[in-house]
């Protein structure tokens, strides 16, 4: 069965932030792809370069950062080519961004309707009346109550849970291909997280829109992506389907993090990572999870493995996976 064609592809990314010490590789050489109508997962430790590539894929990177070199294309176009007035055009529209923190991105000064209407006025060029009831019709879609008296509330009176619905609703106002979805738990309690993953898979597909979601939360991936992708230290180590990957993994450390689950379904101790996520200033060649690899050998540190299909769909960048002693280890 053929794979859908793929909304975004980001080929071969890196990109760099200038210090008086030199270059941090904040990510390097990142590959993935997100197609039609799915959720992908993005997934590493803090640090490894996850919201950065986001960042890159908005056009947003400023300095001392740059885009050192890749491909990114959405729907065909390929961004790294155009301008920042083009991308400002595709901002919100082709592709939007849910934020993590969302109520510092609210403004505490504008009611939330008049914040979700201003984008119905910019992005479809209504008028004010029908801006506002299209507000109303996106903050009863995700499950805000009485949205019309809501509407004319102000952030600091909505909950985190509730700032958050208010967020989507903004980002899904222009009907965008692609959403991008920045740790869209963070500082929500469990049974609110859980409530906002099940309204951005319900609404992913209900609109159609792709979804990058971007977490470290390997159970917030279970629970919601249809694959997902691996970042350590600003590459990408693997990707596949998230069934393939919790039942198989194949990187040394994606079997690292899948082993430092907490599990109460069976008897399994919970193993720390060892050691730390490397220094990404004037990084060596060579895999990056060299310096925390049971596996290791001289060639990792020489030379960087590239993606390996070891099953249908299932990728992984790691010599011992490549040629085969990972099997037996």
């Amino acid at each position: 069965m053929t794979a859908p064609a793929p909304i975004l592809s980001v080929r071969d990314v890196s990109v760099r932030f200038a210090t008086d010490h030199g270059d941090v590789h904040a990510v390097d050489g990142a590959s993935f792809a997100v197609r039609a109508g799915e959720i992908l997962g993005l997934v590493g430790e803090s640090g490894s370069g996850k919201s950065v590539t986001a960042t890159a894929i908005l056009g947003l990177i400023r300095r001392p950062g740059r885009l050192a070199h890749g491909s990114i294309v959405l729907a065909g176009r390929e961004l790294t080519a155009l301008g920042q007035e083009e991308l400002q055009k595709i901002r919100g529209v082709e592709v939007a961004m849910i934020s993590q923190t969302p109520r510092t991105a609210l403004n505490p000064l504008i009611t939330v309707g008049r914040q979700v209407a201003r984008l119905f006025t910019i992005h479809a060029g209504l008028g004010k009346a029908e801006a506002w009831r299209r507000a109303i019709e996106m903050l009863a879609l995700v499950g805000i109550p009485e949205p019309e008296r809501r509407a004319r509330q102000y952030a600091h009176q909505f909950s985190g849970g509730m700032c958050q619905r208010v967020m989507i609703a903004m980002a899904l106002a222009a009907s965008p291909r692609l959403l991008i979805a920045d740790e869209p738990t963070t500082g929500l309690d469990v049974s609110t997280a859980a409530r906002i993953l099940d309204l951005l898979r319900e609404l992913g597909a209900r609109t159609g829109a792709s979804i990058l979601l971007i977490t470290h939360d390997l159970g917030v991936v279970a629970q919601t992506c249809h694959r997902v992708a691996v970042m350590h230290a600003g590459q990408v180590v693997e990707v596949a389907p998230v069934r393939a990957l919790f039942a198989h993994p194949a990187h040394p450390y994606t079997r690292a993090l899948v082993h430092s689950i907490p599990r109460t379904d069976r008897a399994i101790a919970m193993e720390p990572i060892p050691g730390a996520v490397p220094s990404l200033l004037n990084v060596a060649t060579g895999c990056r999870y060299a310096g925390r690899c049971p596996w290791v050998e001289d060639r990792c540190r020489r030379e960087k493995p590239g993606m390996t299909e070891t099953a249908p769909d299932h990728f992984v960048a790691c010599f011992a996976v490549e040629d085969g002693r990972a099997a037996s280890l």
